[in-house]
Parts: structure tokens; C-alpha cells; sequence
């Protein structure tokens, strides 16, 4: 079903969800952030787009910077190691990974 608020049109999404996530989401109303549930869920969505939004732009941004890196002498297993070694460094790998 599609209705208009406002000029927006809007769809209406009917929801299954344990009764903590519930009680989680009644409670983030409770605080006066938001007005009702679809605010709430609104608000996810937009959060989430915009993380990925930002994820791709990074991904877009870290290729850009390996290709103007021009082409590496060290072969593909030096290249996996040193990537290795920084990933344990940020914290991002443990172990032989």
C-alpha cells in the first residue's frame, strides 16, 4: 500500500520481531528521540545507507590510490604478508591468519 505524507510518497512494511527487539525499540521511542516506530526505522535505514554509502566511497578511494600506486616489484605473496602484517598491526587479524 503506498500513501502520500506530505509529497513523499511513502510504503507501509509490516514487521515480525522478537519481543526484545520490541522492547529495544519501545524504549529508543521512550526517549523522546524519536516519535514512533517508523521514525525509528526510518532513521536505521538512513544510518545504514549512508554507512554504505561511505564504505564504497572509501573502497572507491583505496583503489584509487593502489592504481596511482603504479605496478609492485614484490611478488604476490610479499604483497599478501606485508598485508597481513598491517591488518595484525590495526588489530584487524590474529594468529597464522
Amino acid at each position: 500500500m503506498i500513501y502520500y505524507e506530505g509529497r513523499i510518497a511513502m510504503s507501509r512494511l509490516t514487521i515480525s520481531m522478537p519481543e526484545q527487539m520490541n522492547e529495544w525499540v519501545e524504549a529508543q521511542i521512550s526517549t523522546g528521540r524519536y516519535g514512533n516506530v517508523s521514525e525509528y526505522f526510518r532513521d536505521l535505514v538512513r544510518r545504514d545507507q549512508e554507512r554504505r554509502e561511505a564504505a564504497i566511497n572509501e573502497l572507491r578511494a583505496l583503489l584509487d590510490r593502489a592504481e596511482e600506486s603504479g605496478v609492485s616489484d614484490r611478488s604476490v605473496a610479499e604483497v599478501l604478508e606485508a598485508a597481513r602484517q598491517e591488518a595484525r598491526q590495526k588489530g584487524l587479524l590474529r594468529g597464522d591468519n
